[in-house]
């Protein structure tokens, strides 16, 4: 059963439907597996909104349209699956280009449906006309504006097909309002037209040898994962290779959890300066005296900082697939090991290190920017893929909260954790969580105690929780677990 022969199972039987644009846009979205979509109504998407009152799509109703395309961003890390938000058009869709910035930037698939203003009135300056479509070009793989009620279904597919394939990313659907009120038949599946779009999956048997051989010469080689191998869904096959041969794993920040952090393979980014080869996973590779195979699904991110010696376009699945046959019986890099006995770990936060092991194997981390992040990607276990969730490239601050709320949302049996220094940029998503029944639980590092955070949170309708003393973490930490019907915001205060 194909994902979209599931997802048309699973819609419940419901009365008849018009046929009209917007009820086309919910129908396809149905169709294409969506099980929640984060926006705010207004005037220009407001047929949509109507058609979601009796759709199987969940709408989580943001506090801010950011909000709504981080939680969308977080919901795709969390479950693998394409986030979708919605906008308005004007004010509402260019708030939407931060998000879809990050989301562009650290390849995670996102369908962004806006409303636009009737097409009588476009090029006309009408109010709340923006042209999203042009705005977000740089920001984007493509950009859709939908003049033909008919093209909707089409459209939609199409715009799935892109944000999940190749190199992952951000997708907009314009749609003028007087589009979304049209009459037209539901027509499903519709036929794709993507003629020039061709991306590479199947790597080159000739540069899978290349890349062999030099791993079987190499005296001090090691695998090098980025989030280009969580989005393949490689973690599995990385493991394989690594017990296989005996190379050290080294994971970037965007791919904490790929390979377990108790693995007595993973290493940290001291094992990378002392390398001979860098086999280069779905990861940027900098400047190295080490040889380099690089390894990445989109062809303009081959050797972009440092040229690869053995450059592979491909999934990072189907290469490593390749290299697990093409190195049946390789010998494990015995010295290699010696001469890294020597290194320690960095030292881990104390706070962060208790609440990973109190918070229990299922949780999900998702850090904001600031020094909190990195002493969290070195302090919290991770142990499973898809567990750790950053704003990679962009380090965009207010993408926490709402990206955790997208992840719960996505995976509601799992408490999902948000590392932040302060909430000056997202609280009023803590109000959207409470309200939605999304329990996130937020652990402020640094908040400096002004706003006071404990009443911020009790006002916003969330648990709020103080802690003022390291005696009292593992105390703080249990009782912030314990709370399973509405958000927790725990302030670790514990410098003032």
């Amino acid at each position: 059963m194909t994902a979209v022969d599931r997802a048309e199972s699973a819609v419940p039987a419901r009365r008849e439907i018009p046929d009209t644009g917007a009820h086309n846009v919910v129908r396809a979205l149905e169709n294409l597996g969506c099980r929640a979509a984060f926006g705010i109504p207004g005037g220009a998407v407001m047929p949509v909104y109507d058609a979601l009152l009796t759709s199987s799509v969940r709408h989580v109703l943001v506090r801010h349209e950011q909000g709504a395309g981080h939680a969308a961003n977080g919901y795709a890390q969390a479950t693998g699956e394409t986030g979708v938000c919605l906008a308005t058009s004007g004010p509402g869709a260019t708030n939407l280009v931060p998000p879809l910035a990050d989301a562009y930037r650290d390849s995670v698939p996102v369908v962004a449906v806006t409303g636009q203003v009737a097409r009588p009135l476009m090029g006309t300056d009408a109010f709340q006309e923006a042209d999203i479509v042009a705005l977000t070009a740089p920001v984007t793989k493509h950009g859709y504006l939908v003049t033909d009620p008919a093209d909707i279904p089409r459209v939609l597919a199409e715009a799935f097909h892109l944000a999940g394939t190749g190199r992952p990313g951000p997708v907009v659907v314009d749609i003028p309002k007087d589009v979304q009120q049209a009459h037209v038949p539901f027509r499903w599946p519709p036929r794709l037209s993507l003629r020039g779009y061709h991306p590479v999956r199947r790597p080159s048997g000739k540069q899978i040898a290349a890349a062999a051989s030099l791993i079987r010469a190499a005296r001090r080689p090691v695998l090098y994962a980025g989030g280009g191998l969580v989005r393949s869904g490689a973690h599995a096959e990385l493991r394989e290779l690594a017990e296989r041969t005996g190379m050290p794993v080294v994971t970037t920040l965007m791919a904490r959890g790929a390979f377990p952090a108790s693995h007595p393979q993973h290493g940290g980014t001291g094992v990378l300066r002392r390398a001979d080869l860098v086999v280069a996973l779905g990861a940027r590779i900098g400047e190295t005296g080490a040889k380099v195979v690089h390894v990445d699904i989109d062809p303009a991110g081959i050797s972009g900082l440092r040229p690869g010696d053995v450059p592979i376009v491909g999934d990072c699945r189907q290469v490593l697939a390749g290299l697990l046959a093409a190195l049946d019986g390789t010998p494990e890099p015995e010295e290699w090991w010696r001469e890294l006995t020597w290194a320690g770990r960095p030292p881990a936060n104390g706070v962060l290190a208790r609440l990973g092991e109190l918070a229990g194997p299922d949780a999900v981390y998702v850090a904001g920017e600031g020094r909190h992040r990195l002493r969290a990607a070195r302090s919290l276990p991770h142990e499973r893929p898809r567990s750790w969730i950053v704003s990679g490239g962009q380090g965009a601050a207010g993408f926490a909260v709402p990206a955790a709320m997208g992840a719960q949302a996505g995976l509601p049996d799992r408490p999902v954790w948000t590392i932040e220094g302060d909430l000056g940029a997202a609280a009023q998503e803590l109000a959207t969580c409470a309200l939605e029944g999304l329990p996130v639980k937020v652990a402020l590092l640094g908040s400096g105690g002004l706003p006071d955070a404990v009443l911020l949170a009790e006002s916003l309708g969330c648990a709020g929780l103080r802690c003022e003393s390291p005696a009292e973490v593992d105390d703080t930490v249990r009782r912030a677990v314990a709370i399973t019907e509405r958000p927790v915001v725990v302030d670790f205060a514990l410098t003032r």
